[in-house]
């Protein structure tokens, strides 16, 4: 993917994104991005209703906002599974601070299976969405839901995420390029996209649905959150481009 390489997209990625900017502007989440989600707007309108008194597994549950708040919407218990250690210490000490420290579990693992799996913003950074897919069967009851939404997916504007300094530069420049320039303001030894902190695998939506369709599950629903609130950006011939969301709900085949 994309055409443009070498001392030629250098060149236009120093002068467009200077490295030096991007090491002065790096911090870490400020507290708001830490305690804000919209859950309807990612779950759907019906999400509340849907989760109540329910056992809710929130796959890649961070610092477990999206727990807490699940766990505050009436959810009967919340279990948040995450691969990192200081996360799972941060999140619950956040439950307990929120007094909702007796409906959540946090963990690396769990056997016990839920009603629901929600996962937000995360599929297009696993490296291997089937085997998250079989997992994810794996810990859900029989007559059980996954929640899944994410995006921006690849080529929506800014689908390259940190790579997308202007739109679909992510598209424009070479995999190689992108990433030497990435080095002169992160030393993560990164030298592909799916190497970065967090992961970047190129999902598409296309991608996303034949992945389901050779998985456990098949869609049960599909709805899309289109750019700047126009539905035709949504439409099936537009999706990959003008959906800024995409929200799935998995149902066990």
């Amino acid at each position: 993917m994309g055409i443009i390489g070498g001392i030629f997209a250098k060149t236009i990625l120093n002068a467009v994104a200077p490295p030096q900017r991007r090491i002065l502007g790096s911090k870490e989440p400020n507290k708001e991005s830490k305690t804000k989600s919209n859950l309807k707007t990612h779950f759907g309108d019906d999400f509340i209703e849907k989760i109540h008194g329910k056992t809710v597994l929130d796959f890649g549950c961070g610092f477990g906002v999206q727990s807490v708040e699940v766990a505050k919407l009436g959810a009967g218990k919340v279990i948040g599974i995450d691969i990192l250690e200081n996360r799972l210490n941060g999140a619950t000490e956040l439950a307990e601070a929120q007094g909702v420290g007796n409906i959540c579990q946090f963990t690396k693992s769990t056997d016990q299976k839920a009603d629901f799996i929600l996962s937000k913003d995360s599929f297009e950074h696993f490296d291997d969405p089937s085997k998250i897919l079989i997992l994810m069967d794996q810990l859900l009851k029989p007559e059980g839901r996954v929640l899944a939404s994410f995006g921006p997916t690849w080529y929506h504007p800014y689908g390259g995420h940190s790579f997308s300094v202007f739109p679909w530069a992510h598209l424009i420049f070479k995999e190689k390029s992108l990433i030497e320039w990435r080095s002169q303001f992160k030393n993560d030894g990164a030298t592909r996209f799916r190497e970065i902190d967090g992961g970047l695998n190129q999902l598409t939506i296309r991608r996303f649905e034949s992945t389901v369709e050779r998985s456990p599950f098949r869609i049960h629903k599909y709805s899309a959150v289109p750019i700047f609130g126009l539905s035709v950006l949504a439409s099936k011939p537009l999706r990959e481009f003008g959906a800024s969301i995409v929200r799935y709900e998995l149902v066990k085949k």
